[in-house]
């Protein structure tokens, strides 16, 4: 493979193979490839790719499919299965080899829905750079969840997205304890009642960024956000369920937020089922 170079117009160009590229340039460029790439398609370009993609700065941020485990797709398993020749390798195994190809600079870390707890320990345990974490419904849905007692573990965590909101008071009161410089929190599906929006408050009064997109969430629950937060430079309650998104109370409360979304929001669920939760666990557990 080739890349061309040329100091100015007019000059003739110079071809160079991509091997020759400085180690540094090549681990910096394939950093940027994502997870897919860097497991079905650098390793096999040449020798100095597959000895770049192993560099743990490769690795810094992992953002996994919302699914490696499907009966009806060819997912991103199925395809590291066959193109290794490996016979069976199960979410867990998967999720832990391509975290561990980070040996503990990872930074950014989005989860795939299926993965145990027995992940979350691990990451917890190999994973103590972590500034972004993204951890599927499925690791916080029972109330004896461990995920609570590890978050003193990500000491330098700023930003959290959760698969739901069973277990966030818990959550929370940790990340208040730990994470000093923690800004951004964003939960999909959530349920948030008198107790979870005292608790944001209470634990988190400095939050910048809050999303609670396609949440239920009363009127009087909100104002306790809207009245505690006051740092708040983004809230997104859209198609949320419990108030109007057009509640003069509401927009006064939320006047000195930079950016605050409440479009689709309604007091009353008249059009029960339109909203896919299973959509919104993926939009939250994705976008920015």
């Amino acid at each position: 493979m080739f890349f061309t170079l040329s100091t100015s117009p007019g000059i003739e160009m110079e071809e160079r193979k991509w091997e020759d590229l400085e180690f540094y340039c090549l681990v910096n460029v394939l950093g940027r490839v994502g997870m897919k790439s860097l497991l079905l398609d650098v390793p096999f370009v040449c020798k100095s790719w597959y000895k770049a993609s192993l560099d743990p700065s490769c690795w810094k941020y992992l953002v996994f499919p919302k699914d490696l485990d499907s009966e009806l797709d060819f997912t991103l398993i199925d395809r590291f299965k066959e193109k290794y020749k490996i016979e069976n390798c199960s979410v867990d195994a998967f999720t832990k080899f391509a975290v561990g190809r980070s040996h503990g600079n990872c930074t950014g870390l989005y989860l795939p829905n299926g993965c145990t707890e027995e992940v979350a320990k691990y990451v917890a345990d190999e994973c103590p750079a972590l500034i972004t974490l993204s951890l599927p419904y499925d690791s916080i849905r029972c109330e004896s969840s461990i995920v609570p007692s590890l978050i003193g573990k990500w000491e330098h965590l700023e930003n959290l997205w959760l698969g739901s909101s069973e277990n966030l008071v818990n959550i929370i009161t940790q990340i208040s304890l730990a994470c000093n410089k923690f800004s951004g929190l964003r939960i999909s599906s959530a349920i948030i009642q008198e107790e979870e929006a005292s608790a944001i408050v209470t634990n988190l009064p400095n939050i910048k960024f809050l999303l609670l997109r396609g949440a239920r969430i009363y009127f009087e629950n909100l104002v306790i956000i809207l009245q505690g937060c006051k740092n708040l430079v983004h809230l997104d309650v859209r198609d949320c369920l419990g108030f109007d998104s057009d509640d003069e109370a509401v927009l006064e409360l939320a006047s000195n937020i930079k950016t605050f979304n409440c479009e689709g929001s309604t007091l009353h669920d008249y059009d029960d089922g339109v909203i896919d939760h299973d959509d919104l666990v993926y939009d939250g557990y994705i976008s920015n």
